[in-house]
């Protein structure tokens, strides 16, 4: 398994030169880049969110937490004042920081249900509903910031499958095939509450724009020529 360090810097890196490209090609300001940056780095540690490491759960729900204050900010900064702008962050980060955290390291088990394809779309979907209707991102920006924290999971679980191969010994590890998986099984409940949270965020969600719309703006390379 991926050290928390890996990572937070692969995510990073490739959630960092995603959104520099979509802000140089202009389809994203340099504050929206920032919070897909944020997003995507984010999502690579999210499937640690059930980490038994208390320093794992800080930095992650640290992270959580300012992504939860950024997108406070980009609310308050078009229907709030300077004051309940800087109050409503430092409350979103508040709330995520410590009763969130909490929450999770008492009823969760690692790398189990959360450690899945079916939690990424979860994680995903769920950043769409709340950064449109809590945060008033357009619904274009909120699947975008949606699409980064999916992208950033996903990189976690493959970096995990691909730490569970010894090339020196030439050899699978017993870890194999634990990291990049649909659905944890058996875990019947744990599986269907993830699919009634994925079946109720894509009915909260804004409608989707276009896949071929959405991958443009992702990776504008039209605009290199």
């Amino acid at each position: 398994m991926a050290n928390f360090r890996t990572h937070i810097q692969v995510a990073s890196a490739v959630s960092g030169l995603l959104a520099a490209g979509m802000v140089w090609a202009g389809e994203a300001n340099p504050a929206e880049g920032a919070l897909l940056w944020l997003a995507g780095s984010l999502g690579g540690i999210l499937p640690d969110m059930d980490s038994d490491s208390s320093r794992s759960l800080d930095i992650v729900f640290r992270l959580f937490g300012g992504l939860a204050a950024m997108l406070a900010l980009l609310f308050g900064q078009q229907h709030l004042s300077l004051v309940d702008t800087l109050v409503l962050g430092a409350v979103g980060y508040a709330l995520v920081r410590y009763p969130l955290c909490w929450a999770f390291a008492r009823f969760t088990v690692h790398r189990a249900s959360l450690h899945s394809l079916l939690a990424n779309g979860v994680f995903g979907l769920v950043t769409v509903v709340l950064g449109e209707r809590l945060f008033g991102l357009d619904a274009d920006m909120a699947w975008l910031t949606g699409l980064f924290v999916f992208l950033g999971a996903c990189i976690h679980l493959l970096l995990d499958e691909l730490y569970s191969i010894d090339l020196e010994g030439r050899r699978i590890k017993k870890s194999f095939g634990t990291a990049l998986k649909l659905i944890e099984w058996p875990a019947p409940l744990p599986n269907l509450l993830l699919l009634a949270l994925l079946a109720g965020s894509w009915w909260l969600a804004p409608a989707q724009p276009g896949l071929s719309e959405l991958l443009a703006r992702l990776l504008p390379v039209s605009h290199i020529w």
